[in-house]
């Protein structure tokens, strides 16, 4: 069977169009709020990122990276005929949506990115986070996922996260993925796996918004960078 990226839709087809690409362990379903606000007015799409939600058990480990789940992703656009499309992307989609902004610029007419770099600068930089992803790679195939859970969102970066009164719903949502398949993603896509985007950035030409919560520093000294 043709691998495919599990996908929902929302709003009338002959609007204008926007696709959604959710973080490291989310899925289409972390942007419903969002998109039932705006499916009136724009025709909204959701991807499972491969390992996450129904985008499981690819033929090859290799479809698990960048280059590769960006081909997935156009493939689908061109399945679903749309031509040009707005992007949101939060995290590791919205590192993979730059990816695919400056590779297939054609496409996207404006691209908004949540808490999201163009990856590391330097290949030991690089490097080392690829031996911090095996890590977890890890813990997520031989540990028990709520303890890796219950470690990863005591982050001081997800701090004010955990104050959220849906907070324990984001949390049940996460329990539904399974981890192997997150160890792929995490191997495969995570920020050292990923090419540095930095000096294709440079010569981008499509309007780029990016975002980063009020008490997220390092994503907003990424941002001013």
């Amino acid at each position: 069977m043709k691998d495919e990226l599990h996908f929902t839709a929302a709003g009338n087809s002959r609007l204008p169009a926007i696709i959604f690409l959710h973080g490291f362990m989310g899925s289409a379903e972390d942007w419903a709020p969002v998109i039932e606000r705006l499916k009136e007015h724009y025709y909204c799409l959701a991807i499972d990122l491969p390992g996450h939600g129904k985008s499981l058990s690819l033929s090859s480990r290799k479809l698990y990276d960048m280059p590769r789940t960006a081909a997935l992703v156009v493939e689908l656009l061109e399945r679903l005929k749309v031509k040009r499309i707005s992007l949101v992307g939060y995290s590791m989609g919205g590192r993979l949506g730059l990816y695919l902004a400056l590779k297939h610029p054609s496409r996207f007419q404006k691209v908004v990115l949540e808490s999201a770099s163009p990856g590391l600068k330097t290949a030991a930089e690089r490097a080392e986070r690829r031996k911090q992803d095996e890590r977890l790679a890890q813990e997520l195939e031989h540990g028990r996922f709520d303890e890796f859970l219950e470690k990863w969102y005591r982050n001081p970066l997800f701090a004010s996260l955990r104050q959220h009164p849906d907070f324990a719903h984001l949390r049940q949502r996460r329990l539904k993925n399974d981890p192997r398949e997150l160890a792929k993603s995490l191997r495969a896509m995570g920020t050292g796996s990923q090419p540095s985007l930095w000096e294709e950035l440079k010569s981008n030409k499509i309007p780029l918004l990016l975002l980063a919560g009020e008490f997220d520093v390092k994503f907003n000294r990424l941002a001013a960078e």
